[in-house]
């Protein structure tokens, strides 16, 4: 009996011994992770949940084309057929219109009030009514800074040297210019290079210096436009399942939320120090960096003013959307009126 009682201890230690299996999840990226700052990202919030999890919780991050085409990832989601993925939010305008304004606001947000509104001024419980009719969780998960203006092969001195250009751009800003003549379309990004070599386009944005450098684009167009009056600032997010989401407790699902404002922090502070080594070195390469004129930015800024509105017509949530967030920028703007310094 004694040697009965002993087994039967041992195996019970053993058992309470060893660790519960991790629950594990594939997530697939729209991008390549090998992409300068938003390639990384969703593997530093894989590890960041890891952590926070202590172990519990492992997701595989899977790069653009790993399961499906980049483009396809969000219906991935929505069906279920892929558990998780992460994106940039105004791929998906089509499906959920919104997406088009948080992904790329023209004359929009500034980062820090994108991210004040987003998580503290209503932003996300709006946009989340948007997802809940295709059974996706979209959480905001890494804050892009302003984008560069673009690429092009000629000077743009006036509107007029908008008309008859093919550009790749995306969202609102892409509406906003075919408005003033532009063609525009969208390319993936691994295609903008080559698009670019093959006179398919002559113009593109893609985004911040830190990224248009690593596709190399400076090899082939030497003119850099800014601002990024098309994005100020902009979202990539994860998206998760709804009934894989709705699988987790309220403290995972609490840790997955405070994992993306980690991966926000982070992200923000590595693109602001990037963004000025990178100009220097497109500036060595023989790219000559310019500002577009007031005149052209007054059309630009006139051209998405009408796009918007005609758009916030069109979709109750974009309107509801649109509608807070120009509030919320001159409720806040304030702010940054009364604590401008003098530059010189």
């Amino acid at each position: 009996m004694r040697k009965t009682i002993t087994v039967a201890m041992l195996a019970a230690m053993a058992g309470a011994a060893s660790p519960a299996a991790a629950e594990s999840f594939d997530l697939q990226s729209v991008f390549g992770l090998q992409v300068p700052s938003i390639g990384p990202s969703p593997q530093l919030w894989a590890d960041r949940v890891a952590l926070m999890t202590d172990g519990d919780i492992e997701i595989d991050v899977h790069g653009a084309g790993e399961f499906v085409p980049p483009f396809e990832v969000f219906g991935a989601v929505s069906s279920g057929a892929i558990p998780m993925g992460f994106d940039w939010i105004g791929y998906w305008a089509e499906t959920i219109p919104v997406a088009n304004l948080i992904g790329s606001m023209p004359f929009g947000p500034t980062p820090d009030v994108a991210l004040s509104w987003m998580f503290e001024g209503g932003g996300l419980e709006i946009i989340q009514k948007a997802y809940d009719a295709h059974n996706v969780k979209v959480i905001p998960c890494h804050l892009v800074v302003p984008e560069a203006g673009g690429w092009f092969n000629k000077e743009i001195n006036t509107p007029e040297d908008f008309k008859g250009l093919n550009m790749r751009i995306a969202g609102l800003g892409g509406k906003a210019l075919a408005r003033l003549g532009a063609n525009t379309q969208l390319v993936p990004a691994g295609e903008i290079y080559v698009s670019l070599e093959t006179g398919r386009i002559d113009a593109t944005e893609f985004s911040a210096p830190q990224l248009d450098i690593g596709f190399g684009f400076q090899k082939i167009v030497k003119n850099y436009y800014f601002p990024g009056w098309h994005q100020p600032s902009s979202w990539d997010s994860i998206i998760i399942n709804m009934d894989v989401w709705n699988g987790f407790d309220e403290e995972t699902q609490a840790i997955m939320v405070e994992a993306c404002k980690a991966n926000i922090t982070y992200n923000l502070a590595d693109q602001l120090r990037a963004q000025s080594e990178a100009i220097a070195k497109i500036r060595e390469a023989g790219v000559t960096v310019r500002r577009f004129p007031d005149e052209v930015l007054a059309a630009l800024r006139e051209a998405s003013t009408e796009v918007m509105e005609e758009e916030a017509e069109k979709d109750a949530i974009f309107k509801e959307a649109y509608e807070s967030l120009v509030n919320y920028i001159d409720k806040v703007g304030e702010w940054d009126t009364l604590q401008a310094l003098p530059r010189h």
